[in-house]
């Protein structure tokens, strides 16, 4: 058995609720942990009563420890009556149960019991674990009977005096049956001579930490289907800069975090040198010149500058930061050194003890850097310099962002990696618009080769490496054509629109007209469906004419242009998939609303990552996170040689609409010259996590570790976990319910739609001008990590995806489905007492049909109260069944990852076009089958059958005078009635109007 026991310390409570007609509550606490239950004693009429009462469970199965819950519910005692009434309770998760020496008391909020319970104050807990032999199981002392003391409702199970572990010694009361499999304990506060001090021993488990629990957390309900553990998501506890997480909330500890601005992640002390310039620095060469460049290192880690030729008083201005837990060594050393190609040169050194270095803690303005006189070999102090500045601080620090870190350099000379790549930086999209371009006329089209031949004419509308074209239009100096163009251009507007005018006088020849240039600053805004306005341009022989304003001043006759051109401002232009977007404004400022809340990203840590690359023979990977949501993307600091990194990084973002996506994913560096990627310079995607705002309650901290799932040609590959906090908090309550009512998308969607090939024409283009844009950042982030950020490539066929959307499908269906198959067992009369009721619920609708509505809701509403019991408590991840991804085949696979056009042989893509011409061939029959019922119901009145079409109208004429002339709820009634009839009165042959129905002629036999 086991010897590992579970402690819990019942400290104190305060500001319970008060329950009792006077005014004042007798609380107790009521310990329950894997089927064994403890109770404190009650204090009389204390709303703040203190305890310091300790208790230990026994722990049957260590290895479902985290799997476990501990709850404390607190009671109020009454003299005069046998009822409990409840103050609160506590729930304590299994994965924050850590040893004795780690634990510390926490204040936990009451929780409601329910929706209508009332619950207010904090219970102070201490829960550790400890294996300590020593430590028994708690077994208290007979307790006098008093009016302090617990009395046990005789409804309940009751309380014995003497309870030990074997239960052999179990005393029992033979007027009362005790439940198997649960032991019941009561204690007091021990005094001298009833308990002797417990030796609780020196040898207590320090183990790691224990495993977090894994949670199912797709889909409500007990009907949905459970994945495997390694591809769950699992919810964590961990201690970060605001408290430690328990259950969502922040339970804060008795030593205030260093800073409140990062409280999503856990607190990291960096040592900061920055490096900034250096003076008066000797010669070492025989040219009498310095190449001059900084190490700085403390034991193992060291960092280098950049260095300068032939500059004795050089300015580096560079950051360090050595994370504080990794620090081998007291001492720093600063050394200048000047390069040489064989062996570098010693210039001079500083050192600082470490015990001296001062902290700097935000909002504290920056240290100021100091002078240090440089110590040469000699250890003489001359007259050169070197101006440093050295503190402490975290990543709320201003230089956080700008530092090059120890994690990030490896054990060598780092000259090669100190580059913008493996730094932690901030991006903004740009703000895309639509320009609405509509070509009207030309006039005066004249060939300059051939004046006498009439042109055949059509513009071409250039913007950047956006081309579109009208038609061509018939043989005339005076063409038309009416036609209207969409483009994406970003902010600023700093190309230019070129009409081009041309003459299509072969089938491969086109012969230019002439060119007008439009700088997109001039084109006119708007932000609804005003008219646009028309404007004549001349056009110029060139592009460098065209934009000679002083040239165009001087033509009195050239060919001109009518076009008219608008910056539509009052649509959201989508860069990404409508179902993953992560904003959903208008393009213009003006239309824009006031946030509704904050949104707030912990990135913790990663663990179990999969090696990516070889390094000195061994797998390593340089990873690094992206995030985007909106137009911020935020990329995390590069962690060198790590499979298990901290990143502890936390951004924001406002929140204008609950309705969006946060996207994060995981790459491994490939741009760092000391590691073969092995990817042609491709940065390697290693996992994607996507969270719906709308799926997370406001307030609460999520805590979860998500597993990296990556689909390939292989198969389906987990390549670790990433750790992340999330929080949304709601600034205006009325303005994000008021968001549910408006509608998804700026009202130019809906007041001129775009088409859906307009849409996605639209969003490849988009997508080149932020790919282009963000590639110009440094760092830069580059298309492989836009394309994987923004699904790119979802559009094009699957089979895994198209059985995927299939039986979604079917399952959004399966509860017609159900109700359809139950209707049937009531038909059938297989349980006659439902079948009576169902009648008896039919004949109250029939008689009373202002009913109908009212009960309709009410069943609504009563199933949404009970799905509340099952209502998912995180937020959703990838799930592999729904994505059908753990039993496709190896050769859909293939042709998933296969690019476009295809490069696979001849044999391959026959086979895969064959296999596609069959699922094609099904699914049309499916919808011929559907055309063919609808063509029928058509028939009824089109005397494509004369004597059907007859037959059906006398049929109406009939049952509209009886109609006329029964009563509708005695019909509805007969008619109801007549279709719950049972089975002795049915026939097994399909009834008349069904096989009148499938008599009716169908188009099908018209088609070739």
């Amino acid at each position: 058995m086991s010897n590992i026991k579970l402690g819990v310390e019942v400290i104190s409570a305060h500001g319970l609720f008060h329950r009792d007609k006077q005014n004042s509550c007798s609380p107790f606490v009521e310990l329950k942990f894997d089927s064994q239950i403890f109770r404190t004693t009650n204090k009389h009429n204390d709303p703040d009563p203190i305890w310091h009462e300790c208790f230990y469970f026994v722990v049957s199965d260590p290895s479902v420890l985290s799997n476990r819950t501990l709850e404390a519910h607190v009671y109020s005692y009454q003299n005069e009556s046998d009822a409990k009434p409840f103050l609160g309770k506590v729930r304590v998760n299994g994965t924050s149960f850590v040893p004795r020496s780690e634990a510390a008391p926490f204040n936990y909020p009451l929780e409601k019991r329910s929706v209508f319970s009332r619950a207010r104050g904090e219970l102070a807990l201490r829960v550790f674990i400890t294996d300590d032999p020593s430590i028994t199981p708690s077994d208290p002392t007979p307790v006098p009977e008093s009016t302090r003391a617990y009395l046990p409702s005789p409804r309940r199970e009751p309380v014995h005096s003497i309870v030990t572990a074997d239960d052999s010694y179990l005393a029992t009361d033979e007027r009362t049956e005790v439940k198997p499999k649960t032991r019941t304990f009561h204690n007091v506060t021990p005094s001298a001579n009833q308990q002797p001090a417990v030796d609780y021993g020196i040898h207590e488990m320090r183990a790691a930490p224990m495993p977090p629990r894994v949670v199912q957390v797709n889909g409500p309900g007990p009907s949905s289907h459970q994945l495997p553990p390694d591809f769950s998501v699992k919810e964590t506890s961990p201690f970060l800069g605001g408290g430690r997480i328990v259950g969502g909330r922040v339970v804060r500890g008795t030593e205030r975090p260093a800073s409140g601005t990062y409280d999503l992640v856990e607190e990291m002390r960096f040592l900061f040198v920055r490096v900034v310039k250096a003076r008066d620095l000797p010669t070492k060469d025989l040219t009498g010149s310095l190449d001059p460049f900084v190490e700085v290192r403390i034991g193992n880690f060291k960092g280098v500058t950049t260095h300068f030729n032939k500059n004795s008083d050089p300015e580096w201005n560079q950051v360090f930061a050595f994370a504080k837990d990794n620090l081998q060594w007291n001492i720093l050393e600063v050394v200048v050194k000047d390069k040489d190609i064989i062996l570098d040169d010693f210039v001079g050194i500083v050192r600082f003890d470490l015990h001296e270095v001062q902290s700097r803690v935000p909002p504290d303005s920056p240290l100021a850097p100091e002078w240090y006189r440089l110590e040469n070999k000699k250890g003489e102090k001359k007259k050169s310099e070197i101006m440093l500045a050295v503190w402490y601080g975290t990543q709320a620090d201003e230089a956080f962002g700008d530092a090059i870190f120890s994690d990030s350099l490896p054990y060598s000379d780092s000259s090669n990696i100190i580059s913008a790549n493996l730094r932690s930086k901030v991006y903004h999209s740009p703000r895309l618009w639509y320009l609405r371009v509509r070509i009207i006329e030309a006039q005066d089209v004249i060939i300059a080769s051939d004046k006498s031949r009439t042109p055949e004419a059509f513009v071409r509308i250039q913007i950047g490496n956006q081309m579109l074209k009208t038609r061509v239009s018939q043989k005339s100096i005076h063409p038309k054509w009416g036609e209207e163009f969409m483009f994406v251009v970003p902010e600023p507007f700093e190309e230019h629109m070129i009409l081009s005018v041309e003459d299509h006088s072969a089938p491969s020849r086109d012969e230019p007209v002439g060119k007008a240039v439009i700088p997109l600053s001039a084109v006119e805004r708007r932000t609804d469906d005003r008219p646009l306005r028309g404007r004549w341009v001349h056009l110029d022989d060139s592009i460098s004419d065209a934009m000679d304003d002083d040239k165009a001043k001087k033509v009195k006759f050239a060919t001109r242009l009518q076009f008219a051109a608008v910056l539509d401002g009052g649509y959201h232009v989508f860069d990404e998939s409508t179902y993953y977007s992560s904003d959903l404004r208008a393009t213009a400022r003006p239309l824009w609303k006031s946030a509704i809340g904050v949104l707030e990203l912990g990135i913790l840590n990663a663990n179990g990552l999969h090696p990516m690359k070889t390094r000195d023979g061994k797998g390593t990977s340089d990873t690094y996170v992206v995030a985007k949501y909106g137009h911020k993307w935020v990329r995390s600091r590069t962690v060198i040689n790590s499979l298990s990194p901290k990143y502890n990084e936390q951004y924001t973002w406002e929140v204008f609409d609950p309705a969006t996506v946060l996207t994060i994913c995981v790459l491994d560096n490939a741009h760092f010259a000391a590691g073969n990627g092995g990817n042609n310079g491709r940065d390697q995607t290693i996992g994607k996590v996507r969270i719906r705002l709308s799926t997370l309650q406001t307030g609460r901290v999520y805590t979860h570790a998500y597993p990296l799932l990556v689909l390939q040609p292989s198969g389906l590959k987990k390549r670790g976990e990433l750790h992340l906090a999330v929080r949304f908090t709601c600034t205006s309550l009325s303005n994000m319910l008021m968001k549910y009512t408006k509608p998804l998308l700026p009202k130019m969607h809906y007041i001129q739609p775009l088409s859906v090939n307009q849409q996605e024409g639209l969003r490849v283009q988009a997508f080149n001008i932020i790919v282009a844009r963000l590639g110009r950042s440094e760092p830069p982030l580059r298309r492989e990590v836009v394309e994987y950020m923004t699904d790119w490539k979802t559009n094009l066929f699957s089979m895994r995806r198209s059985k995927a959307n299939f039986f979604r499908f079917t399952t959004v269906f399966s509860g017609v489905i159900s109700v359809w198959k139950w209707l049937g067992q009531v038909c059938a009369w297989r349980t006659p007492v439902t079948t009576a009721l169902v009648h008896v619920l039919y004949t109250m609708l029939v008689l009373f049909p202002e009913m109908i509505l009212p009960t309709v809701f009410l069943y609504m509403a009563v199933i949404g109260l009970w799905n509340y019991r099952f209502k998912p408590r995180f937020p959703p991840h990838m799930d592999t069944k729904l994505s059908y991804a753990e039993s496709v085949n190896a050769d859909e696979l293939d042709e998933e990852f296969d690019i476009f056009p295809t490069i696979k042989g001849p044999e391959i893509v026959k086979m895969r076009y064959d296999r596609l011409r069959i699922v094609a061939g099904k699914i049309q029959s499916v919808v011929g089958d559907i055309a063919a019922q609808g063509e029928r119901v058509q028939a009824l009145l089109s005397w494509r059958d004369p004597r059907a079409t007859a037959i059906f109208v006398t049929f109406c004429f009939i049952v509209a005078m009886v109609l006329y002339i029964t009563p509708f709820k005695l019909f509805a009634l007969l008619s109801g009635y007549y279709f719950m009839r049972h089975p002795k009165l049915r026939h097994r042959i399909p009834s008349a109007p069904l096989n009148f129905f499938r008599r009716l002629p169908a188009m099908t036999d018209s088609m070739l």
